[in-house]
């Protein structure tokens, strides 16, 4: 039986059967809202998650600091059928009363505040601003595949030229490989000194999770392979009909053309008939930035943070 409104409890894998229904239903455009990233972030996100009505919410617990700066608990936006308005409004507004604190939702899809629009009843209401280092960035997956055209050149040299200097092979994700990207997830985050960084020991966590339920959670995977050893690994899912996801995607940093090709063979092997990929935010860190504009996307999704007018 699932927490009923205002009651909360943590997420957890036994949970999987009842969130999934909502979430397929919504058919999300924003990369949270799969039961695996719920799940895989549990830890950093301190989720908690109730239903009223025909609609999930979900919401950090009153623990939760941010892993990428100081800031208290945030729901993410209501998800279930239009309209979730004035389900937005309660969560917000019970929240005040017990913490005496202003609610805030983030991570709001554009749907949402199209509904706020719509709705002459909520004029006024919602105060809403972009957060651009939450945007997600959507790419047709045929772009990721063939690298077409002049202003995928670059991409195309750098695996050209892996390929030439490499003897490799590309393998589905599978039980027999999953011990092999632990160790390379922990390489990496040796060089990149993951313990100096709280959201990349975050994401280093979520690694861990997502290959230790690998088997469990609806999630597909592949890894390239150097003399027999892991040195770059995908993982992903369908997000909704037309689009997967990519959560998590690690290269060596050290071999020259391992991330582009990562990238291709993942996307080629794993969703080649879904028409679109969304590749997650860049936080804010400029070098991530750049690097997902360097694959032009079709566009971006755009996420907001919502908190009451008045």
């Amino acid at each position: 039986m699932p927490p009923q409104f205002p009651d909360f409890k943590p997420i957890e894998l036994s949970d999987k059967a009842l969130v999934i229904p909502f979430l397929k239903s919504f058919q999300p455009e924003t990369s949270e809202l799969t039961f695996t990233n719920l799940f895989i972030w549990r830890n950093a996100y301190r989720w908690e998650w109730s239903v009223s009505g025909e609609h999930l919410i979900i919401r950090t617990d009153k623990e939760y600091r941010s892993i990428h700066k100081n800031g208290g608990r945030f729901f993410l936006p209501p998800i279930g059928p239009f309209p979730r308005g004035r389900v937005a409004e309660a969560a917000l507004r019970r929240h005040e009363r017990e913490t005496g604190e202003p609610g805030v939702i983030e991570r709001a899809d554009k749907r949402l505040v199209r509904e706020f629009e719509q709705d002459g009843a909520l004029s006024g209401l919602f105060v809403v601003e972009p957060m651009r280092e939450h945007f997600d960035y959507l790419y047709t997956t045929s772009d990721l595949i063939e690298l077409s055209g002049r202003k995928y050149h670059a991409k195309r040299n750098f695996i050209n030229r892996f390929i030439a200097e490499q003897e490799f092979v590309y393998l589905p994700l599978g039980r027999d490989l999953l011990s092999g990207c632990r160790a390379f997830s922990d390489y990496w985050c040796r060089i990149r000194r993951c313990e100096d960084d709280l959201g990349l020991m975050g994401e280093w966590g979520a690694v861990n999770e997502i290959l230790d339920n690998f088997d469990t959670l609806d999630v597909v995977g592949g890894a390239v392979l150097i003399e027999n050893k892991v040195e770059a690994f995908a993982i992903g899912e369908s997000l909704r009909d037309d689009i997967a996801v990519v959560h998590i995607e690690k290269a060596n940093p050290n071999i020259r053309g391992l991330y582009p090709v990562i990238n291709q063979k993942f996307i080629e092997n794993a969703f080649p008939q879904v028409p679109f990929v969304n590749r997650e935010q860049d936080l804010g860190e400029e070098g991530l930035r750049r690097a997902k504009e360097s694959y032009y996307p079709v566009r971006l999704v755009e996420k907001f943070r919502v908190r009451l007018a008045r």
